[in-house]
């Protein structure tokens, strides 16, 4: 059963908002506040859904937000956070003001969790990765030998590609005396074959 859907599919804007759109949402949302997001693009003279509405609102538009890079001691409250909640971004969010639970989330799938490996760390569980001395060696010989392969690829992709040598032998035949000598034979082929 379900739901309704939000809107109609067919009647309704996809892909990058423009600033007027911006503006329509920022407007309507000033004077009626934020309300349903259901019935807000008809009021407000959208042709969006209510979800792409609310994203767009809560994601970009607030005036709350905080905008430019995180703080060093972001970075360390986003992994206390996330080893006491784990993945609940919009708890973590409740704790950086003016900072969206998708921005969070993107934050640290693309820089933190990097930064917790290159510390030695296990970014699930934030324990130090345990590695018996032999699994260390079998470490360090995997990373040269990737290294190795990855500077053969680029040394690859940087030589020159070699050309083929034109093959000897005659040029393309397009004189009319040549052209009518070879119909001629191939007649003659046939001539022979057939009973």
């Amino acid at each position: 059963m379900g739901r309704s859907p939000c809107c109609e599919k067919a009647h309704t804007n996809k892909g990058a908002w423009t600033k007027e759109e911006d503006q329509r949402l920022i407007g309507y949302i000033k004077a009626h506040g934020e309300g349903c997001w259901r019935s807000l693009p008809k009021a407000a003279g959208l042709l969006r859904c209510g979800k792409s509405c609310r994203l767009r609102w809560m994601n970009y538009l607030r005036p709350d937000l905080k905008r430019g890079n995180f703080t060093d001691d972001d970075d360390e409250l986003i992994i206390k956070l996330h080893a006491l909640l784990g993945n609940k971004w919009s708890l973590i969010a409740g704790q950086l003001p003016g900072r969206t639970d998708n921005e969070i989330k993107n934050y640290w799938n693309t820089h933190i969790k990097r930064k917790l490996l290159n510390r030695g760390m296990d970014p699930h569980t934030h324990r130090a990765f345990r590695l018996l001395p032999e699994q260390h060696r079998e470490l360090r010989e995997a990373v040269a030998v990737g290294r190795r392969a990855q500077q053969q690829r680029r040394e690859q992709r940087r030589a020159p590609v070699p050309r083929p040598e034109p093959r000897p032998g005659p040029g393309p035949v397009h004189e009319p005396a040549v052209l009518a000598a070879q119909d001629r034979a191939a007649r003659q082929v046939h001539a022979h074959v057939a009973p």
